[in-house]
């Protein structure tokens, strides 16, 4: 058996390989009214070919847990339980092909209200069906973001609850793993970066004070999420800046707080919290961030980034690098990228065929 395909138990869970799909938002869902951040049919299809083709875990893409938490009004939404309700649907499908659901769950901060990538992803302004952003501090993204509002400890203390009470309803919508979206300059990551936390008060300051956000949300969520259940993290191992921003050893210290507030798995990417960073991204580029924090601190992580090719994948299993690796871009490209990696290194199983498809094997 290649370590690519080798079963990782998760607490009760046991997902059935390490060839996983990361979060990747696809901007779909109705932008207002009733039916606001509610899964549709594109999300379904979307979703449950991946899971035909043999993923072990699917996360679903960063899921605002209340409406000014979207990056765009076209994201899905946790904040009602309508928007459970349509999840169903696709958690259900992804079970009953053997894949594990997963879902992220995310608030925007001041990248919040913008509009779709493909149209430019512009903030939009309230005439538009923009809304006003939220941060740890009024200091705008770039030139083209507007000066966010800077959070009061009582507007912490409402974030927080949303992310439990998101986690709660994706329990309800069948989703067996959470993920707490804490990456790629949105609010959580705002928090723990110097380069967009300047607080003074209990939120910002030094390490302990620019975690806090992250450990008490982490904490909420823990605390409604059932025990026998895995809860990953998503971080960005460092903001790429030269000084003054979020760095590899936070990485490491951070995870160590988070293991011991009953985190079971560290995603680990990099960026997005400060504008016009150049990222020295080539194949496999934030591995070794992966691989130092489950060296150093024995948290599971998974690797993400210009993750390819099934011999790239089996290495960083195999020496171990990193527990799983999450794909991207290769999964838009390749639905079915699981079961092709498992005839090229000719040593795994991704699971039954659906029988539909049993004529192409």
């Amino acid at each position: 058996m290649s370590a690519l395909f080798d079963p990782m138990p998760l607490r009760s869970l046991t997902v059935p390989n390490r060839a996983w799909m990361a979060p990747m938002c696809q901007y779909s869902a109705e932008p207002e009214g009733p039916e606001a951040g509610v899964a549709t049919d594109w999300h379904f299809a979307h979703y449950a070919a991946r899971a035909a083709g043999g993923t072990g875990l699917v996360l679903l893409e960063a899921t605002a847990v209340s409406p000014e938490g979207r990056i765009s009004p076209a994201d899905l939404g946790l904040w009602n339980s309508r928007q459970a309700a349509a999840l169903r649907r696709i958690t259900g499908f992804l079970a009953g092909q053997g894949t594990v659901p997963g879902i992220q769950l995310a608030h925007a901060g001041r990248k919040a209200a913008t509009d779709r990538p493909w149209r430019g992803g512009a903030p939009l302004a309230p005439a538009e069906g923009g809304w006003r952003t939220l941060a740890p501090s009024p200091v705008a993204f770039d030139e083209r973001h507007r000066t966010p509002e800077q959070l009061t400890p009582a507007g912490i203390r409402r974030i927080t609850a949303d992310f439990a009470a998101a986690a709660r309803r994706a329990l309800d919508a069948g989703f067996r793993v959470a993920e707490i979206h804490g990456a790629h300059g949105y609010l959580i990551g705002q928090f723990l970066s110097p380069h967009t936390n300047r607080r003074t008060d209990g939120y910002g300051g030094g390490f302990a004070g620019r975690t806090r956000f992250a450990l008490e949300v982490t904490e909420a969520v823990r605390e409604v999420w059932p025990a026998e259940l895995p809860l990953f993290f998503r971080v960005s191992a460092t903001d790429w800046l030269p000084e003054g921003g979020w760095t590899p050893d936070d990485t490491v210290a951070l995870a160590a707080e988070l293991r011991s507030r009953g985190v079971d798995l560290l995603d680990v990417s990099s960026g997005g919290n400060a504008a016009g960073v150049r990222i020295p991204a080539g194949p496999g580029y934030q591995v070794p961030f992966a691989a130092r924090v489950r060296r150093e601190t024995g948290l599971a992580t998974a690797a993400v980034g210009l993750i390819t090719d099934p011999r790239q994948a089996e290495k960083i299993v195999a020496d171990g690098e990193a527990d799983a690796v999450l794909l991207g871009r290769e999964l838009l490209r390749d639905p079915h990228w699981a079961r092709r990696a498992s005839r090229e290194l000719r040593d795994g199983d991704p699971g039954p065929v659906p029988p539909q498809y049993a004529l192409a094997r």
